[in-house]
């Protein structure tokens, strides 16, 4: 372990007795692992980042649950555990570890070698990820609290993933908020990982990410099954991937013998980072990468006349707070009536939102309404969320959802 590590391994964590109002109480009955610091009436004692704060009820002082205290966040209690009194040490984490880990089995025997290995809240772990891509593991905190816990996590994490390498990243408000212990985003805890290039495979096709600097953790690995099934799909196709960052459609589709694939999206370093990911495969067809706005990139194709066999809208997340909704709505029908005529006749359209604020319901609601009103008659191949590795424990959780169109003219 690495002195940085070492000086953290000995943070003293203490615990807290907290009373929360009625409404609170009712939520966390319910499983949801968020306590807002308004729903909290009173903590005896003071209460630091990372201390367990046990909660009790009102009426009968009886035990409620546990979580991790976050002093600093309005989300101030992260919650581990509800129901009957448990024992959370060292033993209880890693148990939690392990489940998580078990339900990852069925990608390690599909020739894929990046997955998620902890989902945070959904693995009942919140603001904790992490991340594998081949031999190392890449860790990202949302929040302080997991600091005096760190070094023990990190090397049960390494017994049952075998990975050589750890690296940090840190959320932009643990990095503003708490750049202590010279914990640092990007910086790697355990092994070498150079200047942070790491390759790995997903379904048998090959791609590298930047673990020390890439988006998230280097990769989104969440959208994994819906590439497959564009790999799967596109054989002799013409495929456009708009948004396409670092090439993932678009790789799984070239894979799949596709005859061309016009990628794009608005970074140039992604797009970079596409036609590398293109170069690590045998793959026959054409790449045209465009660097180009979504709305400008649409319309040059629209003046070319060009229409493609398979599309596939994956824009970032359009609203990060409630109140970005409606606009967050009204993006994707103008987004999605702008490439309907792209589509060709017979064609399919995978369209998808990473918008945790935007219900599924909403979303396919708004994916509906565009194609009807585009004449276009259609057929609702599927709709789906994460792939596995990214499972979904509350309804903040479900941020992805996907829809898949067969155009019938």
């Amino acid at each position: 372990m690495s002195f940085q590590l070492s000086s953290i391994s000995q943070l003293p964590v203490n615990r807290v007795a907290v009373k929360l109002t009625k409404d609170a109480e009712r939520h966390l009955k319910s499983g949801h692992p968020w306590v807002y610091d308004k729903s909290v009436l009173q903590v005896k004692g003071e209460a630091k980042n990372g201390d367990l704060a046990i909660v009790f009820d009102q009426r009968k002082n009886r035990f409620l649950g546990c979580g991790l205290y976050d002093a600093s966040s309005p989300i101030r209690i992260k919650l581990l555990h509800s129901g009957s009194p448990a024992k959370i040490d060292a033993d209880w984490l890693n148990q939690k570890i392990d489940l998580s880990y078990s339900l990852r089995k069925p990608l390690m025997d599909s020739n894929t070698n990046a997955y998620r290995v902890i989902h945070g809240e959904n693995d009942g772990l919140p603001a904790f990820i992490a991340d594998l891509y081949a031999d190392t593991l890449v860790i990202k905190l949302y929040s302080p609290i997991w600091i005096p816990y760190l070094v023990g996590m990190i090397e049960h994490l390494q017994s049952i993933t075998a990975a050589e390498n750890v690296v940090l990243r840190l959320s932009r408000r643990v990095q503003r908020d708490f750049s202590v212990f010279g914990l640092k985003d990007g910086m790697t805890l355990v092994g070498d990982v150079g200047s942070g290039e790491k390759r790995f495979l997903e379904y048998g096709v090959h791609f590298q990410c930047n673990v020390l600097h890439g988006h998230k953790t280097g990769f989104f690995l969440d959208q994994r099954h819906n590439r497959k099934f564009v790999g799967e799909n596109s054989t002799g196709a013409d495929v456009l991937d708009i948004f396409s960052y670092a090439g993932g459609f678009s790789v799984h589709a070239l894979c799949g013998e596709a005859s061309s694939v016009t990628s794009i999206d608005i970074s140039a370093q992604a797009m970079k980072m596409a036609k590398l990911n293109v170069e690590l495969n045998a793959t026959k067809g054409k790449h045209h990468p465009m660097v180009a706005d979504a709305f400008e990139g649409i319309e040059q194709l629209k003046r070319k006349g060009k229409l493609f066999d398979v599309v596939i809208v994956d824009p970032p997340s359009f609203a990060k707070k409630a109140n970005e909704v409606d606009r967050a709505l009204l993006a994707y029908a103008r987004l999605h009536e702008a490439v309907l005529p792209l589509v060709s006749p017979h064609g399919l359209l995978l369209l998808s939102s990473c918008s945790a604020r935007v219900s599924s319901e909403q979303f396919h609601a708004v994916c509906e309404r565009s194609l009807r009103a585009s004449n276009r008659i259609y057929n609702c191949l599927w709709r789906n969320q994460h792939d596995v590795d990214h499972p979904v424990g509350f309804n903040e959780g479900a941020y992805l959802k996907s829809g898949c169109y067969k155009l019938m003219r």
